[in-house]
């Protein structure tokens, strides 16, 4: 069972992880083709791209990332607490 509860806190890391990746690769203006930033931007727009749909533009500020990683959280406190209930 300690399992399960290590794997939902591990996801959640290595998604935050590669959401704050993907800001500081958009701030560096990186080349899109280079194998590493594509693998980042693979893991991170099916994440970000329904939030972009929802949210109203905010003149080229992108808020997305926040949002994701503010929602990235309450996903995981909540399996968590579904977790220790089922236990």
């Amino acid at each position: 069972m300690i399992v399960i509860y290590y794997f939902i806190v591990f996801m959640a890391r290595a998604l935050n992880f590669a959401i704050l990746l993907r800001v500081l690769v958009s701030w560096l203006s990186a080349d899109p083709y280079n194998p590493i930033v594509s693998l980042i931007y693979g893991i991170t727009e099916p994440i970000l791209a329904p939030i972009r749909r929802v949210m109203p533009s905010m003149g080229g500020l992108d808020l997305s990332p926040l949002i994701a990683l503010i929602l990235i959280r309450v996903a995981q406190q909540v399996l968590l607490t579904f977790f220790f209930r089922v236990i």
